[in-house]
Protein backbone atom coordinates (compact mmCIF):
# COMPACT_ATOMS: atom_id res chain seq x y z
CA UNK A 1 0.00 0.00 0.00
CA UNK A 2 1.36 3.52 -0.83
CA UNK A 3 2.11 5.70 2.71
CA UNK A 4 -1.23 7.99 2.47
CA UNK A 5 -3.35 4.97 1.94
CA UNK A 6 -2.00 3.63 5.09
CA UNK A 7 -2.61 6.31 7.43
CA UNK A 8 -5.75 7.26 5.84
CA UNK A 9 -7.24 3.39 6.97
CA UNK A 10 -5.52 4.41 10.51
CA UNK A 11 -7.09 7.36 10.57
CA UNK A 12 -11.12 5.59 9.64
CA UNK A 13 -10.12 3.39 11.82
CA UNK A 14 -9.52 5.85 14.53
CA UNK A 15 -12.95 7.48 13.54
CA UNK A 16 -15.07 4.18 13.97
CA UNK A 17 -13.43 3.90 17.32
CA UNK A 18 -14.38 7.05 18.40
CA UNK A 19 -17.89 6.88 17.33
CA UNK A 20 -18.54 3.67 19.40
CA UNK A 21 -17.05 5.56 22.70
CA UNK A 22 -16.84 8.90 24.16
CA UNK A 23 -13.86 7.86 26.16
CA UNK A 24 -11.43 6.89 23.79
CA UNK A 25 -7.79 5.70 24.94
CA UNK A 26 -5.82 8.36 22.28
CA UNK A 27 -3.32 5.94 21.87
CA UNK A 28 -4.89 3.16 21.71
CA UNK A 29 -6.26 3.07 18.13
CA UNK A 30 -4.18 0.67 15.97
CA UNK A 31 -3.74 -0.19 11.76
CA UNK A 32 -3.35 -3.38 12.32
CA UNK A 33 -1.89 -4.24 8.90
CA UNK A 34 0.68 -1.40 9.03
CA UNK A 35 1.19 -1.75 13.04
CA UNK A 36 0.44 1.86 12.97
CA UNK A 37 -0.33 3.68 16.05
CA UNK A 38 -2.33 7.05 16.68
CA UNK A 39 -1.67 9.95 19.37
CA UNK A 40 -3.47 12.36 20.03
CA UNK A 41 -4.53 14.65 23.03
CA UNK A 42 -3.02 14.08 26.47
CA UNK A 43 -0.13 11.35 26.36
CA UNK A 44 0.02 9.62 30.19
CA UNK A 45 3.13 8.25 30.95
CA UNK A 46 4.19 5.15 28.61
CA UNK A 47 6.60 3.92 26.13
CA UNK A 48 6.66 4.38 22.35
CA UNK A 49 8.17 1.10 21.25
CA UNK A 50 10.53 0.94 17.93
CA UNK A 51 8.24 -2.50 16.68
CA UNK A 52 5.56 0.02 15.79
CA UNK A 53 5.14 3.12 13.90
CA UNK A 54 3.05 5.92 15.31
CA UNK A 55 1.10 8.96 13.85
CA UNK A 56 0.73 12.50 15.54
CA UNK A 57 -2.82 14.16 14.85
CA UNK A 58 -3.35 17.31 16.36
CA UNK A 59 -1.98 19.34 18.88
CA UNK A 60 0.00 16.23 21.04
CA UNK A 61 1.04 16.81 24.69
CA UNK A 62 3.18 15.14 27.51
CA UNK A 63 1.56 17.00 30.26
CA UNK A 64 2.92 17.78 33.94
CA UNK A 65 4.08 14.80 36.05
CA UNK A 66 3.63 12.36 32.40
CA UNK A 67 7.12 10.71 31.01
CA UNK A 68 7.05 9.38 27.43
CA UNK A 69 9.71 7.16 26.32
CA UNK A 70 10.70 6.60 22.96
CA UNK A 71 12.71 3.69 22.34
CA UNK A 72 15.84 4.33 19.67
CA UNK A 73 14.96 3.51 16.32
CA UNK A 74 11.06 4.21 16.56
CA UNK A 75 9.50 6.31 13.48
CA UNK A 76 6.73 8.70 14.34
CA UNK A 77 4.77 11.12 11.80
CA UNK A 78 3.38 14.19 12.28
CA UNK A 79 -0.13 14.68 9.79
CA UNK A 80 -0.39 17.27 7.69
CA UNK A 81 -4.17 18.23 8.07
CA UNK A 82 -4.42 18.54 11.66
CA UNK A 83 -1.20 20.04 11.86
CA UNK A 84 0.02 17.53 14.56
CA UNK A 85 2.16 18.74 16.76
CA UNK A 86 4.21 16.76 19.77
CA UNK A 87 4.42 19.50 22.93
CA UNK A 88 6.16 18.46 25.84
CA UNK A 89 4.07 20.90 28.60
CA UNK A 90 6.22 22.57 31.75
CA UNK A 91 6.47 19.52 34.25
CA UNK A 92 6.59 16.69 31.57
CA UNK A 93 9.38 14.64 30.34
CA UNK A 94 10.33 13.44 26.85
CA UNK A 95 12.46 10.58 27.34
CA UNK A 96 14.21 10.17 23.03
CA UNK A 97 17.04 9.03 23.37
CA UNK A 98 17.88 7.46 20.23
CA UNK A 99 21.71 5.83 19.32
CA UNK A 100 24.13 6.41 16.48
CA UNK A 101 22.74 3.41 14.73
CA UNK A 102 18.68 3.54 15.31
CA UNK A 103 18.93 7.40 15.84
CA UNK A 104 14.77 8.61 16.66
CA UNK A 105 12.73 9.89 13.55
CA UNK A 106 9.85 12.22 13.46
CA UNK A 107 8.87 13.31 9.92
CA UNK A 108 5.84 14.16 7.35
CA UNK A 109 3.17 11.13 7.12
CA UNK A 110 2.95 12.84 3.28
CA UNK A 111 3.51 10.25 0.93
CA UNK A 112 6.74 8.89 -0.19
CA UNK A 113 8.41 11.70 -2.81
CA UNK A 114 5.74 14.38 -1.58
CA UNK A 115 6.75 15.27 1.52
CA UNK A 116 7.81 19.39 1.72
CA UNK A 117 8.59 21.93 4.38
CA UNK A 118 6.00 22.57 6.86
CA UNK A 119 3.90 19.43 6.73
CA UNK A 120 3.49 19.27 10.59
CA UNK A 121 4.14 21.30 13.86
CA UNK A 122 7.22 19.96 14.83
CA UNK A 123 8.35 19.07 18.62
CA UNK A 124 7.95 22.20 21.02
CA UNK A 125 9.68 21.62 24.79
CA UNK A 126 8.56 24.09 27.66
CA UNK A 127 9.93 24.35 30.69
CA UNK A 128 10.27 26.44 33.98
CA UNK A 129 13.71 28.36 33.27
CA UNK A 130 14.25 31.74 33.53
CA UNK A 131 13.34 33.94 30.37
CA UNK A 132 13.16 37.82 30.85
CA UNK A 133 9.15 37.88 29.98
CA UNK A 134 6.55 37.95 32.02
CA UNK A 135 4.98 34.55 31.75
CA UNK A 136 5.43 34.30 27.90
CA UNK A 137 3.05 32.21 25.45
CA UNK A 138 4.67 29.65 23.41
CA UNK A 139 4.05 30.73 19.76
CA UNK A 140 1.54 28.63 17.64
CA UNK A 141 0.60 26.50 19.96
CA UNK A 142 -4.02 27.28 20.44
CA UNK A 143 -5.43 28.01 23.05
CA UNK A 144 -2.36 28.99 24.66
CA UNK A 145 0.69 27.91 26.75
CA UNK A 146 2.52 29.41 29.29
CA UNK A 147 6.53 28.42 29.69
CA UNK A 148 9.57 29.95 32.04
CA UNK A 149 10.03 30.39 35.46
CA UNK A 150 12.46 30.34 38.04
CA UNK A 151 14.18 27.02 38.34
CA UNK A 152 16.95 26.98 36.12
CA UNK A 153 18.07 23.28 36.60
CA UNK A 154 14.20 21.74 35.19
CA UNK A 155 14.58 18.55 33.33
CA UNK A 156 12.19 18.15 30.39
CA UNK A 157 13.48 15.22 29.67
CA UNK A 158 16.21 13.66 27.29
CA UNK A 159 17.28 14.15 23.73
CA UNK A 160 19.19 12.00 21.75
CA UNK A 161 19.90 10.72 17.98
CA UNK A 162 16.76 12.56 17.04
CA UNK A 163 15.99 13.92 13.55
CA UNK A 164 12.82 16.08 12.61
CA UNK A 165 12.34 16.43 9.30
CA UNK A 166 9.87 18.95 7.67
CA UNK A 167 8.67 20.06 10.78
CA UNK A 168 7.32 23.94 11.43
CA UNK A 169 4.47 25.96 10.77
CA UNK A 170 3.69 29.82 10.12
CA UNK A 171 0.35 30.08 11.14
CA UNK A 172 0.47 33.79 11.15
CA UNK A 173 3.40 36.74 10.67
CA UNK A 174 5.87 35.99 13.84
CA UNK A 175 3.51 33.43 15.25
CA UNK A 176 4.93 29.99 14.11
CA UNK A 177 6.40 26.32 15.27
CA UNK A 178 9.90 25.14 14.48
CA UNK A 179 11.44 22.35 13.55
CA UNK A 180 12.35 22.23 17.31
CA UNK A 181 10.77 25.24 19.76
CA UNK A 182 12.23 25.44 23.17
CA UNK A 183 10.67 27.51 25.62
CA UNK A 184 12.03 27.76 29.09
CA UNK A 185 14.12 24.84 29.02
CA UNK A 186 15.93 24.07 31.59
CA UNK A 187 19.74 23.06 31.41
CA UNK A 188 18.80 19.69 33.55
CA UNK A 189 17.63 18.43 30.04
CA UNK A 190 20.04 16.65 27.73
CA UNK A 191 20.29 17.33 24.83
CA UNK A 192 22.82 15.78 22.29
CA UNK A 193 22.75 14.89 18.57
CA UNK A 194 19.71 16.64 17.03
CA UNK A 195 19.17 17.27 13.62
CA UNK A 196 16.20 19.32 11.86
CA UNK A 197 15.48 19.27 8.17
CA UNK A 198 13.63 21.04 5.40
CA UNK A 199 11.74 22.71 8.11
CA UNK A 200 9.03 25.48 7.36
CA UNK A 201 10.46 27.85 9.92
CA UNK A 202 13.63 27.73 12.28
CA UNK A 203 15.83 24.94 13.10
CA UNK A 204 16.26 25.34 16.59
CA UNK A 205 14.45 27.92 18.35
CA UNK A 206 15.11 28.79 22.25
CA UNK A 207 12.65 31.26 24.20
CA UNK A 208 14.89 32.04 27.43
CA UNK A 209 16.09 28.77 29.39
CA UNK A 210 19.39 27.84 30.52
CA UNK A 211 19.41 24.05 28.04
CA UNK A 212 23.01 22.98 26.81
CA UNK A 213 23.48 21.09 23.60
CA UNK A 214 26.21 19.38 21.70
CA UNK A 215 26.07 18.02 18.25
CA UNK A 216 23.34 20.15 16.59
CA UNK A 217 22.23 19.91 12.57
CA UNK A 218 20.22 22.26 10.81
CA UNK A 219 19.98 21.34 7.12
CA UNK A 220 17.59 23.19 3.92
CA UNK A 221 15.58 25.27 6.48
CA UNK A 222 12.92 27.99 5.56
CA UNK A 223 13.85 30.54 8.35
CA UNK A 224 16.83 30.67 10.35
CA UNK A 225 19.20 28.47 11.64
CA UNK A 226 20.20 28.99 15.09
CA UNK A 227 17.53 31.32 16.90
CA UNK A 228 17.78 32.62 20.25
CA UNK A 229 15.31 35.01 22.38
CA UNK A 230 13.79 36.31 25.96
CA UNK A 231 17.05 36.05 27.80
CA UNK A 232 18.32 32.57 26.97
CA UNK A 233 21.53 31.67 28.53
CA UNK A 234 22.73 27.99 27.85
CA UNK A 235 25.78 26.98 25.72
CA UNK A 236 25.92 24.95 22.53
CA UNK A 237 29.40 23.55 21.29
CA UNK A 238 29.65 21.86 17.78
CA UNK A 239 27.00 22.81 15.78
CA UNK A 240 26.67 22.61 11.78
CA UNK A 241 24.53 24.23 9.18
CA UNK A 242 23.95 23.76 5.36
CA UNK A 243 21.75 26.10 3.76
CA UNK A 244 19.52 25.52 0.83
CA UNK A 245 20.54 27.90 -1.69
CA UNK A 246 17.02 28.47 -2.80
CA UNK A 247 15.36 28.12 1.02
CA UNK A 248 14.40 31.17 2.64
CA UNK A 249 11.69 33.13 4.40
CA UNK A 250 10.41 36.99 2.94
CA UNK A 251 11.22 37.69 6.71
CA UNK A 252 15.04 37.43 5.86
CA UNK A 253 16.58 33.99 6.32
CA UNK A 254 19.75 34.06 8.78
CA UNK A 255 22.20 31.55 10.17
CA UNK A 256 22.42 33.49 13.46
CA UNK A 257 19.23 34.94 14.40
CA UNK A 258 19.58 36.76 18.26
CA UNK A 259 17.23 39.09 19.67
CA UNK A 260 16.78 40.10 23.48
CA UNK A 261 13.23 40.40 23.51
CA UNK A 262 10.46 41.25 20.88
CA UNK A 263 11.29 44.77 20.99
CA UNK A 264 13.93 47.04 22.28
CA UNK A 265 13.21 47.01 25.79
CA UNK A 266 15.73 46.87 28.43
CA UNK A 267 14.63 43.51 30.34
CA UNK A 268 16.93 40.91 32.21
CA UNK A 269 18.32 38.34 31.86
CA UNK A 270 20.42 39.11 28.53
CA UNK A 271 19.74 36.97 26.09
CA UNK A 272 23.60 35.78 26.37
CA UNK A 273 23.64 32.36 24.92
CA UNK A 274 27.45 31.05 24.00
CA UNK A 275 28.17 29.02 21.01
CA UNK A 276 31.18 27.53 20.23
CA UNK A 277 32.51 25.40 17.09
CA UNK A 278 29.52 26.45 14.83
CA UNK A 279 30.34 25.03 10.93
CA UNK A 280 28.23 27.40 8.65
CA UNK A 281 28.17 26.26 4.56
CA UNK A 282 25.84 28.69 3.83
CA UNK A 283 23.86 29.37 0.61
CA UNK A 284 26.62 30.57 -1.99
CA UNK A 285 30.05 28.49 -2.28
CA UNK A 286 31.37 31.48 -4.75
CA UNK A 287 31.62 34.94 -6.33
CA UNK A 288 28.38 34.56 -8.37
CA UNK A 289 26.04 31.81 -7.41
CA UNK A 290 22.78 32.85 -7.63
CA UNK A 291 20.22 32.06 -4.25
CA UNK A 292 17.18 33.31 -3.14
CA UNK A 293 17.15 37.23 -1.90
CA UNK A 294 15.86 36.29 1.46
CA UNK A 295 18.80 35.03 2.23
CA UNK A 296 20.43 37.87 4.12
CA UNK A 297 22.84 37.33 7.30
CA UNK A 298 25.33 34.71 8.27
CA UNK A 299 24.76 36.72 11.88
CA UNK A 300 21.70 39.29 12.55
CA UNK A 301 22.13 40.34 16.07
CA UNK A 302 18.92 42.16 17.00
CA UNK A 303 17.18 44.79 19.69
CA UNK A 304 19.70 44.54 23.10
CA UNK A 305 21.20 40.92 22.36
CA UNK A 306 24.53 39.65 24.30
CA UNK A 307 25.20 36.36 22.49
CA UNK A 308 28.70 35.02 22.14
CA UNK A 309 30.57 33.05 19.16
CA UNK A 310 33.81 31.55 19.35
CA UNK A 311 35.42 29.29 17.34
CA UNK A 312 33.15 29.40 14.55
CA UNK A 313 33.61 29.36 10.53
CA UNK A 314 30.60 30.93 8.40
CA UNK A 315 30.52 31.14 4.58
CA UNK A 316 28.47 31.79 2.07
CA UNK A 317 25.81 34.76 3.12
CA UNK A 318 25.10 37.88 1.12
CA UNK A 319 26.09 40.35 4.63
CA UNK A 320 28.38 38.86 7.36
CA UNK A 321 27.30 40.61 10.95
CA UNK A 322 24.62 43.08 11.45
CA UNK A 323 23.61 45.37 14.52
CA UNK A 324 20.26 46.50 14.15
CA UNK A 325 19.85 48.56 17.14
CA UNK A 326 22.43 50.67 18.98
CA UNK A 327 21.51 48.84 22.13
CA UNK A 328 23.28 45.96 20.48
CA UNK A 329 26.13 47.61 19.98
CA UNK A 330 26.42 48.48 23.66
CA UNK A 331 25.94 45.53 24.57
CA UNK A 332 29.46 44.55 23.11
CA UNK A 333 31.00 47.29 24.00
CA UNK A 334 30.27 46.53 27.47
CA UNK A 335 31.20 42.84 26.98
CA UNK A 336 28.22 41.15 27.92
CA UNK A 337 28.52 39.21 24.70
CA UNK A 338 31.73 38.58 22.93
CA UNK A 339 32.67 37.42 19.23
CA UNK A 340 36.20 36.09 19.20
CA UNK A 341 37.81 34.03 17.25
CA UNK A 342 35.57 33.28 14.08
CA UNK A 343 36.56 33.47 10.31
CA UNK A 344 33.83 34.65 7.94
CA UNK A 345 33.97 34.15 4.68
CA UNK A 346 31.73 36.82 2.90
CA UNK A 347 30.81 37.27 -0.63
CA UNK A 348 29.14 40.98 -0.48
CA UNK A 349 28.87 43.60 1.84
CA UNK A 350 30.86 42.31 5.38
CA UNK A 351 28.82 44.33 8.04
CA UNK A 352 25.18 46.20 8.08
CA UNK A 353 23.65 48.49 10.80
CA UNK A 354 19.84 49.53 11.56
CA UNK A 355 17.87 50.84 14.42
CA UNK A 356 20.97 53.72 15.30
CA UNK A 357 23.90 51.36 14.64
CA UNK A 358 26.59 52.34 13.08
CA UNK A 359 28.47 49.91 10.41
CA UNK A 360 31.78 51.39 11.90
CA UNK A 361 31.21 49.94 15.24
CA UNK A 362 29.82 46.84 13.47
CA UNK A 363 33.18 46.37 12.37
CA UNK A 364 35.44 48.02 14.75
CA UNK A 365 33.55 45.08 16.90
CA UNK A 366 33.95 42.25 14.82
CA UNK A 367 37.50 43.08 13.28
CA UNK A 368 39.05 43.38 16.82
CA UNK A 369 39.16 39.80 17.50
CA UNK A 370 38.00 38.19 13.93
CA UNK A 371 39.19 37.33 10.59
CA UNK A 372 37.33 38.29 7.43
CA UNK A 373 38.08 36.98 4.04
CA UNK A 374 36.43 37.26 0.21
CA UNK A 375 34.70 34.76 -0.66
CA UNK A 376 36.65 32.65 -4.07
CA UNK A 377 36.21 33.61 -7.67
CA UNK A 378 34.61 30.62 -9.81
CA UNK A 379 37.00 28.34 -10.53
CA UNK A 380 38.82 29.32 -7.59
CA UNK A 381 36.95 27.62 -4.57
CA UNK A 382 38.21 24.13 -4.67
CA UNK A 383 41.72 25.27 -3.36
CA UNK A 384 40.19 27.87 -1.60
CA UNK A 385 38.20 25.93 0.94
CA UNK A 386 40.31 22.71 1.05
CA UNK A 387 42.82 25.05 2.25
CA UNK A 388 41.17 25.21 5.39
CA UNK A 389 40.08 21.75 5.43
CA UNK A 390 36.05 22.45 4.22
CA UNK A 391 35.10 20.12 2.12
CA UNK A 392 33.49 21.87 -1.29
CA UNK A 393 31.30 19.26 -2.33
CA UNK A 394 29.50 19.88 0.61
CA UNK A 395 27.56 23.14 -0.23
CA UNK A 396 24.41 22.67 -1.33
CA UNK A 397 24.74 25.62 -3.83
CA UNK A 398 26.47 22.88 -6.01
CA UNK A 399 23.45 20.36 -6.35
CA UNK A 400 19.96 20.47 -7.71
CA UNK A 401 16.90 20.42 -5.30
CA UNK A 402 17.12 16.33 -4.40
CA UNK A 403 20.50 15.44 -5.40
CA UNK A 404 22.61 16.72 -2.51
CA UNK A 405 24.14 13.62 -1.00
CA UNK A 406 22.57 11.61 1.79
CA UNK A 407 25.76 11.22 3.77
CA UNK A 408 28.08 13.65 3.22
CA UNK A 409 31.35 13.63 4.63
CA UNK A 410 31.96 17.02 6.96
CA UNK A 411 35.47 15.53 8.59
CA UNK A 412 38.31 18.11 7.98
CA UNK A 413 40.26 17.42 5.00
CA UNK A 414 44.17 16.53 6.54
CA UNK A 415 46.35 19.48 6.49
CA UNK A 416 43.45 22.16 6.91
CA UNK A 417 44.05 24.98 9.00
CA UNK A 418 40.94 25.00 10.60
CA UNK A 419 42.34 21.70 12.83
CA UNK A 420 43.77 24.06 15.14
CA UNK A 421 43.59 27.52 16.49
CA UNK A 422 40.78 27.50 18.52
CA UNK A 423 41.10 29.40 21.78
CA UNK A 424 39.26 28.96 24.55
CA UNK A 425 40.51 31.74 27.07
CA UNK A 426 38.33 34.42 26.50
CA UNK A 427 36.77 34.99 30.46
CA UNK A 428 32.95 34.15 28.88
CA UNK A 429 34.51 30.44 29.29
CA UNK A 430 34.89 30.88 33.47
CA UNK A 431 31.74 32.14 33.89
CA UNK A 432 28.93 29.95 35.87
CA UNK A 433 27.41 27.00 34.10
CA UNK A 434 30.27 27.62 31.10
CA UNK A 435 33.54 26.20 32.92
CA UNK A 436 32.37 23.06 33.01
CA UNK A 437 30.24 22.60 29.51
CA UNK A 438 32.66 23.54 26.95
CA UNK A 439 35.23 21.30 26.07
CA UNK A 440 38.71 22.57 25.29
CA UNK A 441 39.03 21.21 21.41
CA UNK A 442 41.89 22.45 19.14
CA UNK A 443 40.02 22.95 15.82
CA UNK A 444 37.67 25.87 14.49
CA UNK A 445 34.46 24.87 13.37
CA UNK A 446 32.21 21.90 14.20
CA UNK A 447 34.80 19.14 13.30
CA UNK A 448 38.21 17.98 13.56
CA UNK A 449 39.07 14.17 11.95
CA UNK A 450 35.85 12.46 13.19
CA UNK A 451 32.77 13.00 11.01
CA UNK A 452 30.09 13.27 13.81
CA UNK A 453 27.38 12.87 11.57
CA UNK A 454 28.03 9.92 9.93
CA UNK A 455 25.63 7.05 10.91
CA UNK A 456 22.46 8.52 12.30
CA UNK A 457 22.24 11.75 10.15
CA UNK A 458 20.31 12.02 6.89
CA UNK A 459 20.27 14.80 4.39
CA UNK A 460 18.34 13.74 1.76
CA UNK A 461 15.08 12.00 3.35
CA UNK A 462 12.37 12.70 0.99
CA UNK A 463 12.37 9.47 -0.46
CA UNK A 464 12.93 7.26 1.94
CA UNK A 465 10.26 4.79 3.24
CA UNK A 466 9.96 4.61 6.67
CA UNK A 467 6.91 2.36 6.23
CA UNK A 468 9.13 -0.25 4.82
CA UNK A 469 12.25 0.14 6.59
Amino acid sequence: MKANFRIAAMAALMGFAAACSEDVDPVNVVDPENNLVALEGDLTTRTLTADQQYLLKGQVFVRDGQTVTIEPGTIIYGEKRSRATLIVDRGGKLIARGTAQAPIVMTSAQEVGERDRGDWGGLVILGRASTNQVDPEIEGIDPAVVFGGNEDDDNSGEYEYLRVEYAGIELTPNNETNSITMGGVGRGTFMEHLMVSFGGDDGFEWFGGTVNGRYFISHSTWDDDLDVDYGYSGNVQYALVVRNPFFADQSQSNAFETDNGPNDNDVQPYTTGTFSNVTVYGPRDRVGRSISGNNFHAMDMRRRTAVSIFNTVLTGFPTGLRFNTASVTQQYDAGNGVLANNILINPNANYAAGGGADVADVQRIWEAANTTVTLPEAGAEEDFYRGYGLRPENFFARYTFQTYPNNPDFSLISGGSLASGADFSNAKFNEANRSSFFENVEFVGAFGATDWTDGWAEFNPLNIDYLNK
